[in-house]
């Protein structure tokens, strides 16, 4: 059972996040792990899982149906104490002042004191030992006599500075920077999220912090990315979808390919690497699959989505899975039924789960895609989901915004625009009295509507 595939990598300096697209989906939860768990086999790379968002009603009966925790909730690459860290040893309060020295003579001057919970007690530095001595060589008569062995067997606990600034590990380095210059602070503890020592780190470690190692899965594009990607060294890009102009400062690995998803392709690696996924990742990657394609009847769908869904049920419907007795159309069925419907959700979680932003040279726009059994469903919430778009429109300070509601029944789909540009009163679905148009035969997003929305937009 893999309820946590990062367990096996204990050395957490020089991680790799693998992370999807904000506002993520299966296939882009899906793909993050199993490459994750795919750069770990195969390369002995320290590679994490990440999602750039909550996860979805879909993704999470997936998640609970296959028991696995989700990966870890990464919203911004911006450098963080967990980066400048650096581990040293550590002894206890009441251990003689001699250990303590031992440690200050290997670290060039900063010996933690830890209490034995694993909570900082204090630091000793060359500052706080010439405080310590200063006090200890005072008028007071009986240190004159003190042999070096007897100051060395004093508690450790009478020679620290106990006021030192703590940091969580991952506190971002940008929101506290300007405060610890002004204080003119040297040394700073380094926590966990249970508040025990992890390491310190010094001021001069802060200024030029290492960039987070990033792999974007699932999407290319700058504007569906996690925050500050830009602070980031980013090492390479695994998608399907239109290129989307991102820059590096290196050249990566870059691999856009025509498929239906991105976990058709993680499970291609795989297979050619000569392993067999877990049958928990194989059916992540299979509802991924499944969902991004509709079952495979997506105009999106290739003839190699088609063989990664045979080999991926191969892996997951084996004996013993909670997937043993599906087939790929009775799991595909479960899969989107679990994230379909309006009547449970709030408008702004309807147009906000499964949205992507898109740029031209003049318009930035949203696209956003709910589920459904029932188009008539919608008739019902369209004066809320109008205004939750027209809200969301306002708040990204977009020029317009397109909700797509597809019935994954009848393969088609009904859209909602707000502030669209008059060049797209061109758009060929049928308008109806209500202000929506539907689309017939149109269910992918990425193939069939944005495709058309900019070659009138860029006429």
């Amino acid at each position: 059972m893999i309820k946590d595939i990062r367990a096996p990598y204990k050395n957490i300096d020089n991680k790799v996040y693998v992370i999807g697209h904000v506002n993520p989906d299966t296939d882009a939860v899906a793909s993050a792990m199993a490459y994750a768990w795919l750069l770990q086999e195969r390369d002995g790379i320290n590679a994490i899982p990440a999602r750039a968002g909550k996860i979805n009603r879909q993704t999470s009966w997936v998640l609970h149906t296959l028991d696995l925790d989700p990966p870890i909730l990464f919203n911004d690459a911006s450098p963080r104490f967990e980066s400048v860290i650096r581990r040293l040893d550590t002894v206890t309060p009441d251990r003689p002042l001699g250990e303590a020295w031992s440690i200050l003579s290997r670290t060039g001057g900063i010996a933690p004191v830890v209490n034995p919970d694993g909570t900082p007690y204090g630091l000793i530095s060359g500052k706080s030992m010439f405080t310590f001595l200063s006090r200890l060589m005072g008028p007071h008569p009986r240190y004159k006599e003190m042999t070096l062995a007897e100051l060395l067997d004093i508690p450790c606990r009478e020679a620290c500075e106990t006021e030192v600034a703590r940091f969580s590990a991952t506190t971002r380095i940008r929101d506290v920077i300007n405060r610890i210059l002004r204080d003119e602070v040297d040394e700073f503890w380094v926590l966990d999220e249970n508040k025990r020592y992890l390491g310190v780190c010094l001021q001069r470690d802060l200024l030029h912090p290492p960039r987070i190692k990033i792999i974007l899965v699932d999407h290319n594009e700058p504007q569906q990315s996690l925050g500050s990607l830009a602070d980031a060294e980013l090492i390479e890009i695994l998608d399907h979808h239109r290129l989307g102009n991102p820059t590096t400062h290196e050249p990566i690995r870059f691999t856009v390919d025509v498929v239906g998803s991105t976990s058709t392709l993680v499970s291609e690696q795989i297979e050619e690497a000569g392993l067999k996924a877990p049958f928990e990742l194989a059916g992540l990657m299979l509802a991924g699959l499944l969902s991004d394609t509709l079952i495979q009847s997506s105009p999106t769908t290739t003839e190699r989505d088609h063989e990664a869904a045979k080999r991926l049920a191969r892996w997951a419907f084996n004996w013993g899975s909670p997937l043993e007795d599906e087939t790929i159309e009775s799991f595909g069925k479960k899969v989107l039924s679990a994230g379909s419907g309006l009547s449970s959700r709030e408008p702004l979680d309807v147009v906000t789960t499964d949205m992507k932003i898109y740029e031209t040279e003049a318009y930035q726009f949203a696209i956003s895609q709910a589920e459904v059994t029932d188009l008539y469903e919608m008739n019902e919430y369209l004066d809320q989901l109008r205004d939750a778009l027209q809200n969301l429109r306002e708040h990204r300070s977009l020029d317009f915004a397109v909700l797509m509601v597809t019935d994954v029944v009848q393969g088609q789909s009904r859209l909602l625009l707000v502030n669209a540009p008059m060049v797209l009163d061109e758009l060929p679905y049928l308008p109806a009295s209500d202000g929506t148009h539907l689309a017939e035969g149109v269910v992918s997003r990425k193939k069939q509507l944005l495709p058309v929305i900019l070659s009138l937009l860029e006429d």
